[in-house]
């Protein structure tokens, strides 16, 4: 593990962007930034569209490791080069931004409430990759609707590949999210923080592990979370939220900093001149970065 960025990750200030999107959110991600469907006939066009755009992103000279802490990449970016370099590489070598790796395949069909990840082929083998390619830690999301069996059966399931993760010393970002458009969201929330109390609670000394959370309707519902030893940080997704709610939210909790995705690209599009992006990311970042700071 690099020292450097553990200290980054748990102590620097500013957030983590969320540049993962997959293979089932890319074409909303190039829509909202004004590259249609019809703009590309395959998934490998799909893929060098939206790596222009998180080139775009990385590249640009809002970018930095002054407000960003780290950047989530989606496998296929790994594997890309940004500016001649790897992408992960170009992350902390010219950014000073750690790189982490969402992992997941996606989302199983709902049961009991809650939606578990998809059984991940190959970990052995992705972990390795990683490793080789610089990445400190990774990112695996699950979805809640409701309290209740599907809930535990998401954390369990979450805690478990965790502890290979951090058997190979990268860093596992668990997203138990939970919906926002829950009819008990609040309930949910309440009970998703205690199980996971129970399970950092068995963590090793040693073991530190990060969550990504829902931004919930009590505001510090996760202090206990954010305080605790063998949590190295508690960062909030903006879930559908826009960025003015998401931020809003986020203030309100302290020590919790954002992760966001759909919130942090918000407003940027293939349209604009180089000035007008750089402007409307600087926008972006610093808005999110305020929240965080909270």
């Amino acid at each position: 593990m690099n020292a450097e960025q553990f200290e980054k990750v748990k102590r620097g200030a500013g957030f983590v962007a969320a540049l993962d999107q997959s293979g089932g959110s890319t074409p909303k991600a190039l829509r909202l930034y004004g590259i249609g469907e019809d703009a590309y006939s395959s998934e490998e066009e799909m893929f060098d569209l939206v790596h222009q755009m998180r080139t775009r992103i990385i590249t640009s000279p809002s970018f930095g490791g002054n407000r960003i802490l780290a950047a989530i990449l989606f496998e296929n970016t790994m594997d890309r080069v940004i500016a001649g370099r790897p992408a992960a590489d170009y992350l902390w070598t010219v950014k000073k931004i750690v790189p982490f790796l969402k992992i997941d395949k996606g989302l199983a069909g709902e049961d009991d409430g809650a939606q578990v990840m998809k059984p991940i082929p190959n970990l052995d083998d992705l972990f390795a990759r990683a490793l080789d390619n610089g990445i400190f830690g990774t990112k695996m999301r699950s979805l809640i609707t409701l309290p209740g069996a599907g809930l535990e059966a998401v954390v369990e399931q979450q805690f478990a590949i965790a502890r290979q993760i951090l058997r190979t010393g990268l860093v596992p970002i668990i997203e138990p999210e939970v919906d926002i458009h829950s009819p008990r969201k609040a309930e949910a929330e309440d009970r998703l923080t205690a199980v996971l109390l129970d399970e950092v609670e068995k963590l090793d000394a040693d073991q530190a592990v990060m969550l990504k959370l829902t931004l919930p309707e009590t505001d510090n519902l996760y202090r206990e979370l954010v305080e605790h030893p063998n949590v190295l940080r508690v960062l909030a997704l903006s879930g559908g939220y826009s960025r003015e709610e998401a931020c809003s939210r986020l203030a309100r909790n302290h020590g919790v900093i954002a992760s966001f995705s759909r919130a942090l690209t918000e407003g940027l599009t293939v349209q604009q001149n180089a000035e007008e992006f750089d402007a409307t990311l600087d926008r972006a970042i610093a808005s999110i970065a305020a929240a965080s700071s909270t």
